[in-house]
């Protein structure tokens, strides 16, 4: 691939990008007024959640890069879409860039919860033991532990539904009952709570992009320090790989959805080289 565009027909602003730029605006606008006014809650709907969860819907996997937590991630991600996407888009087209931007948005999400699957396992598999045989002290432990999650909405379901009903069950086997009970609906909610929102994971596939089309260009951190685009998308990528085996759910970044952009990003440009150069042979 080349790494040269005509200066006459690159666009600042090309029209794939101002789409994305626009809708992801709205979304953000929409996201602080439904609450409010009509008391819907756009993330819950509209953010990825787990695929096992009830809350799943498969048009998450589209709507999600469109929804953003707060106001300084949708413009790192924004800024980061313009300033990379409008090169990309102006190399590659419209369409192909859209196809890629999707597509890497969707690859993010796909290895960020089969990532995620193998880590919540063993508390799933804690969780359907305990149904199968509860036991009212290894409950007792397990309420107290590090491994309960203790969200405000589960506080609040195990003290008005779970209480009231194990002390008005009268019988051991009531109470195991009633553990039995709430564990059924901890597993469900902690499967719902689990909700993945923004275009990050696109946006580190126009990363990988950008550094694998225009290596030598370079970019400028805090606009003052150079560094060529290929080792500035090989420290991205090793500062996310090494986030994510940390597993700090403390810092709320979806580490392996970042690295499932680049990687989608990897196999979906490799594809399309290979594809061109099997045209041009078979044209030539």
């Amino acid at each position: 691939m080349s790494n040269y565009i005509s200066p006459g027909s690159y666009n600042v602003l090309p029209p794939v990008v101002k789409n994305l730029l626009i809708i992801n605006g709205l979304m953000f606008l929409a996201k602080m007024i439904f609450p409010a006014t009509f008391h819907i809650n756009l993330d819950d709907i509209l953010g990825l959640h787990y695929f096992g969860a009830e809350k799943f819907y498969p048009f998450q996997f589209i709507t999600y890069m469109f929804m953003h937590g707060d106001f300084g991630h949708i413009l790192f991600n924004m800024f980061a879409l313009w300033m990379f996407g409008s090169t990309l888009e102006n190399y590659w087209g419209a369409k192909r860039f859209l196809i890629f931007y999707f597509v890497t948005g969707i690859g993010a999400a796909l290895v960020h919860y089969t990532v995620f699957y193998f880590q919540i396992q063993p508390m799933m598999a804690t969780i359907d033991a305990y149904i199968a045989q509860p036991n009212i002290e290894w409950f007792t432990n397990f309420i107290h532990s590090s491994d309960f999650v203790a969200r405000q909405n589960i506080i609040d379901y195990y003290n008005s539904v779970f209480v009231p009903a194990a002390t008005s069950a009268g019988s051991d086997a009531g109470i195991l009952q009633a553990s039995v009970d709430f564990m059924q609906w901890y597993r469900e909610a902690y499967l719902n709570m689990h909700n993945v929102v923004g275009a990050s994971g696109a946006i580190y596939g126009l990363l990988l992009a950008f550094g694998m089309l225009f290596p030598n260009s370079l970019i400028y951190l805090y606009f003052l320090f150079p560094i060529k685009a290929k080792w500035f998308v090989l420290a991205f990528g090793i500062i996310e790989l090494v986030s994510g085996l940390r597993n700090n759910p403390a810092d709320n970044v979806a580490h392996f959805a970042h690295l499932g952009g680049m990687l989608f990003g990897i196999f979906l440009i490799l594809y399309w080289k290979r594809k061109d150069i099997n045209r041009h042979f078979y044209n030539f």
